[in-house]
């Protein structure tokens, strides 16, 4: 079943529950807002990549934050549901910004307690390695959309998570993720104190020879 959303496509993933800032200042974007603030509808954020557009995030207008004399404004949407667009329009009728009809992604949210557990802990390890303050996080409220945009994830990376209809291959997914990027941030620090050591004087422990053997060709 398909269902008619306006659309604001972006170079950009938006996971359901997050919070969105945008600066809306494009005529048809104001347009935009102006229809959320005086109708209520909801609008679709389909991610604009590789010069095409497939899976997105419907949004709900939340707050107009600011507004300007130009008639720019500062707003705050929060994601809904993903879907995947089936046809696009450059106008819906009678406006001058995009829409197209969609289907909404059933979204199924069984996944193992193990994997919540294990990605927190991965997550947390990541940050120390980082040297940047660890997330307080809620085990029974974490899904793998809580930090994605926080663990090192490319854009097609984001995109590939928010295609996933699986709670629990989306953790997989971030599992796996983690366990490529640590070892990775590891070796970069090590590195990095490797250079902060060149030029200084260092003390090297001594080591015994005794056990010592020549390796032969």
């Amino acid at each position: 079943m398909t269902s008619r959303l306006a659309l604001f496509p972006l170079q950009n993933v938006v996971f359901p529950g997050e919070d969105l800032p945008l600066h809306i200042f494009e005529e048809r974007y104001k347009q935009l807002i102006e229809d959320c603030e005086t109708t209520g509808i909801t609008f679709g954020i389909p991610v604009y990549l590789n010069d095409r557009i497939e899976y997105g995030t419907e949004v709900e207008l939340v707050k107009v934050v600011q507004s300007y004399p130009s008639g720019a404004k500062d707003v705050i949407c929060k994601g809904l549901k993903v879907f995947r667009v089936t046809e696009f329009d450059y106008k819906e009728e009678g406006k001058i910004y995009a829409g197209g009809d969609v289907e909404f992604i059933e979204n199924k949210d069984e996944h193992e307690p193990e994997q919540i557990e294990q990605l927190i802990g991965l997550i947390t390890e990541l940050y120390i390695h980082l040297e940047v303050p660890g997330p307080k996080l809620d085990m029974k409220t974490f899904r793998s959309y809580t930090l994605a945009h926080k663990i090192g994830l490319s854009l097609q990376q984001e995109y590939t998570l928010l295609t996933m209809n699986s709670e629990k291959e989306r953790l997989a997914y971030l599992i796996n993720h983690l366990l490529i990027t640590i070892p990775i941030v590891q070796e970069m620090n090590r590195a990095k104190y490797v250079i902060e050591l060149n030029g200084h004087f260092r003390n090297f422990d001594p080591l015994d020879f005794r056990e010592f053997r020549l390796r032969k060709k």
